[in-house]
């Protein structure tokens, strides 16, 4: 027996409404969480539907049955991890609500996430991003190509230069700014508030987009939602992540970059960066805005990695033989 796909589009029951209602108003989940949440949620819901039952009459035979096609189904153990961890979060919620009397999850293993290394661009390469979105604010200067390559360039100073997610720089409001104190306010996961400094670069990055490159992507039709936007599309709307996403493939393409780049490599560059040149483990957790030092502490193996890689390429004795 088979699955729905991941795309079903089977509406969901009343019980699971309500667990997405409670995550978003007491656990302040963002709204790609709840998204990915509700994607897996119609996956559950429709495999459930194929055995006559539904989220308040599952049992643990159906629960196992699940796992075992989620695990054969050749989806990444990260997917599947998550998957399976919502729906044990779902039933935790109906059985301590009394929606149902037990928790068909009780018994449910979840496969161990491997925590891969994160990607990170060597210095060298942020340089020679930074410096393409350099010149291209340069060779479009005068003309209708001048305020994108003004924004891109601020955005990847931005990205690079603060570590912060791209869903927190494509939130950025006027509000947030403090130029002159050389600050940013960013809203993180779960609504956290922190205040990030800008160097130098990402500064002067900002203060010329504001200047001259955002007036130039103002158009009539912008909203009033998108007119406190920092960062504007083409059509004078607030740019989105996949616009970023897009930008930061470009401008590598631009640079001769062949490594799969996004707006988390920069984010990983930026903390590994920050670790090879001394800075203290507990600000970088700050910086990145993460609850728990161990999300952190793995950029600390990128470091070791990248010391030890460092010294078997350049010291005479690394590889000799007694």
């Amino acid at each position: 027996m088979s699955s729905a796909p991941a795309d079903a589009t089977d509406e969901l029951s009343i019980e699971a409404e309500a667990f997405l209602t409670r995550l978003t108003v007491e656990k302040g989940r963002s709204p790609n969480t709840l998204s990915a949440y509700r994607r897996d949620l119609r996956r559950w819901t429709a495999f459930l539907a194929l055995r006559g039952r539904t989220v308040t009459t599952a049992t643990p035979d159906d629960v196992a049955a699940y796992s075992a096609e989620l695990r054969s189904s050749g989806l990444a153990a990260a997917s599947v991890t998550r998957m399976l961890v919502t729906v044990r979060n779902l039933h935790r919620h109906l059985a301590a609500e009394g929606i149902v009397d037990a928790d068909p999850t009780t018994d449910l293993e979840t496969p161990r996430r491997v925590m891969g290394l994160p990607k990170a661009l060597s210095e060298a390469e942020v340089t020679a991003l930074l410096d393409v979105v350099e010149r291209a604010v340069h060779d479009g200067a005068g003309s209708g190509d001048e305020p994108v390559a003004i924004r891109d360039r601020a955005i990847l100073e931005l990205l690079y230069g603060t570590g912060m997610r791209v869903s927190e720089a494509c939130g950025l409001g006027f509000g947030d700014m403090d130029l002159d104190g050389a600050l940013v306010r960013v809203m993180g996961k779960r609504s956290k508030e922190r205040i990030l400094p800008l160097g130098r670069p990402a500064r002067r990055g900002l203060e010329t987009y504001l200047d001259l490159g955002r007036p130039e992507l103002v158009r009539p039709a912008t909203s009033r939602r998108d007119a406190d936007a920092v960062f504007l599309g083409s059509r004078g709307r607030r740019l989105g992540r996949q616009g970023v996403w897009q930008i930061i493939r470009r401008r590598a393409s631009e640079a001769g970059i062949s490594t799969e780049i996004s707006p988390h490599v920069l984010r990983h560059s930026c903390a590994t960066h920050l670790l090879d040149h001394g800075a203290d483990i507990r600000t970088v957790q700050e910086l990145l805005g993460h609850a728990s030092v161990s999300t952190t502490q793995i950029y600390t193996k990128v470091a070791t990695d990248r010391l030890f890689q460092a010294y078997r390429d350049a010291h005479p004795r690394a590889h000799a033989r007694r």
